[in-house]
């Protein structure tokens, strides 16, 4: 392939990247904003045209009506309160329907002109795989709150959300490999630090899940104190409930606890990393992966102290996820940088 068309390939990857990134981002807003089930219908083509007219807008609202939220909870809202929920979950459906279109057209064009060798097809039809999965479980996590209880089940939010952010690091990972082509370091001084970088891979989509329980319980607002939980470290409502296992997964005292020292576990795995790296001959790429990996660890552990202690304020909360993404992105980046031969 020439560098032009490599280059164009590349572009496309990272574009797609973007918009999943996008995607999650978005669907945080919606989710704090309330919006997620303001669109009560799932219609592929013709959901993508929003209500044009007060009529259209009318019976739109008629249909949201029908269902346990606004009986239960919105049963105060007008018709302009209504529009304001609706336009997040919009922009949030029409969102993916985009990244779709992003990825099949230029995908058939490239295996059209044979622009992709059959290993980045495979890899290309796997980001699809996940893509249509990720949609099909937000389905199902808007499902689970259009019955009886007005509230998307948070285990659906979590698989909905750690779908989409496996899909983010997939096309990155992919994308770095495509780019460079490195091959993988041997160096036995280096399989440590690889090690480590791999379990901060696994700890952060571990700390995801955990983030998309606190969000879907509302667990954040549990104990709004740091560093103890109320006047203890460990307050007593995190074993509180029984079978224990369940204060892990259901209790918001036990949920906000994990995600505490979770984020514990990774500062100081990253310090770990950082300080192992120090006497390796590390190539400037993988250098600079370290530091990000540090600035965006700082950055995400202090916006999650202040999102915490003031109570989880939309702005906060937002921003909060977006760190999350972008110390993922940089752990995959880091991870990448670990597997490549030195210069």
């Amino acid at each position: 392939m020439t560098s032009k068309r490599k280059k164009i390939v590349v572009i496309w990857l990272l574009a797609g990247a973007l918009l999943v990134f996008s995607m999650v981002i978005v669907g945080g807003i919606t989710r704090l904003s309330n919006s997620g089930l303001s669109m009560v219908e799932w219609k592929l083509i013709m959901g993508a045209i929003p209500p044009l007219n007060e009529d259209a807008w009318k019976a739109t609202f008629e249909k949201y009506q029908q269902f346990p939220e606004y009986q239960k909870i919105n049963y105060e809202m007008d018709l302009e309160q209504f529009k304001s929920i609706f336009w997040w979950e919009y922009i949030h459906r029409t969102l993916g329907r985009f990244v779709g279109l992003v990825f099949i057209f230029p995908f058939v064009f490239f295996v059209l002109r044979k622009w992709l060798d059959r290993a980045l097809i495979k890899k290309c039809l796997i980001m699809f795989f996940l893509g249509a999965l990720q949609g099909f479980f937000g389905w199902y996590m808007v499902k689970s709150g259009l019955v009886n209880d007005p509230h998307v089940s948070h285990y659906r939010l979590a698989i909905h959300l750690i779908t989409a952010t496996i899909l983010f690091g997939y096309i990155l990972w992919v994308m770095l490999n495509f780019w460079s082509q490195s091959e993988r370091n041997e160096d036995e001084a280096f399989n440590g630090i690889r090690k480590l970088s791999k379990l901060l891979l696994g700890l952060i989509l571990l700390q995801v899940v955990y983030g998309a329980f606190v969000a879907g319980l509302d667990a954040g607002k549990a104990y709004n104190t740091f560093p103890l939980m109320g006047d203890k470290w460990i307050a007593e409502g995190v074993t509180a409930m029984a079978p224990f296992w369940k204060n892990f997964t259901e209790g918001l005292a036990g949920v906000q606890f994990v995600h505490r020292y979770l984020a514990y576990a990774i500062v100081i795995l990253v310090g770990w990393i950082w300080f192992k790296g120090r006497n390796l001959n590390l190539t400037k790429g993988t250098s600079s992966a370290i530091v990000m990996v540090i600035v965006m660890v700082i950055v995400q552990f202090l916006l999650g102290v202040f999102t915490l202690i003031n109570a989880v304020p939309f702005q906060l909360a937002v921003l909060h996820q977006l760190g999350a993404m972008l110390l993922f992105a940089s752990s995959v980046y880091l991870y990448y940088q670990m597997g490549t031969r030195q210069a």
